[in-house]
């Protein structure tokens, strides 16, 4: 971390639903959803999309492939959890990753089986989950529950309007906020209350932003919301500065670009998110 700044954030991928590298997708990333959030001692991830890989092999080169963190899935759709089995930290025994999700019913699914018996079992995947469990251990809870993990960080739960289910996080680090709310779609006829007290004040809002307008009557249902009422939040809920997320597939560079500069005549603190770049407070 940079000694003037005590609280960063770095996008690993900012993709949404499958991850789309290539020749037209260099500068808004191709990788799908992983967050890095350092605060003081604490690390936090959020989601182990396809760019959890690129975190894990810079711990490996730069930290010896150990790691002591907490990673905190907003829901377990394959493009949020695909990367798991490639992260290096978690084949080194001395690691100690806590992995949470409150998305998940628990008379019918938990966090433990859909990696174990779905994600990393044969025929979908050769290495089991029995390398990976001496550096982790999953951990099940109530969306709405709220941790105090130490350093003066305090991480809020909140219900997002998703299929099967998903959990924004609102970060309290030391006078500061970042709201992370992916994946999550609007309702036409009002905001989020949820989204709104997770994004209140928020000196940083992370928003699923999949779609424009035109595009999402489309896909109304899918779980995903548009730049326009990524706009809305942000100026209702007095948010400093937002970063449109989850880019669809199908937006090449050249689409992202027009957003960016539709987005920044209309709301100059919102732009969308980049692979590999990095905020700090």
């Amino acid at each position: 971390m940079t000694d003037s700044y005590s609280l960063r954030l770095k996008f690993w991928g900012t993709r949404g639903s499958i991850p789309c590298p290539g020749s037209e997708t260099v500068r808004y990333g191709g990788n799908t959803t992983c967050f890095e959030i350092n605060f003081e001692d604490q690390r936090l991830i959020i989601d182990a999309g396809t760019g959890i890989r690129l975190l894990g092999k810079k711990i490996l080169l730069e930290e010896g492939n150990l790691l002591n963190a907490k990673l905190f899935f907003t829901h377990t759709h394959m493009d949020h959890i695909q990367g798991l089995p490639f992260f290096a930290p978690l084949y080194n025994p001395a690691s100690n990753v806590n992995l949470f999700a409150g998305h998940l019913d628990g008379d019918n699914y938990d966090l433990h089986g859909i990696i174990g018996t779905m994600l990393m079992k044969d025929p979908v995947f050769p290495v089991p989950s029995s390398l990976i469990e001496k550096a982790c251990t999953f951990n099940d809870y109530d969306v709405g529950k709220t941790f105090e993990l130490g350093s003066n960080l305090v991480v809020k739960t909140g219900k997002l309007n998703h299929p099967n289910g998903a959990c924004g996080y609102r970060l309290e680090c030391g006078g500061k906020v970042i709201a992370i709310c992916t994946d999550t779609e609007h309702f036409e006829d009002r905001l989020d209350e949820n989204v709104l007290a997770l994004a209140q004040d928020a000196d940083i809002m992370v928003y699923d932003a999949a779609y424009t307008d035109e595009e999402y009557p489309k896909f109304k249902g899918w779980g995903h919301s548009t730049w326009q009422e990524a706009v809305k939040i942000a100026q209702a809920a007095n948010v400093k500065q937002t970063f449109l997320f989850h880019h669809d597939p199908s937006h090449n560079d050249d689409k992202m670009d027009d957003i960016k500069k539709e987005v920044s005549l209309i709301h100059p603190s919102v732009r969308p998110a980049i692979e590999g770049e990095e905020i700090f407070l």
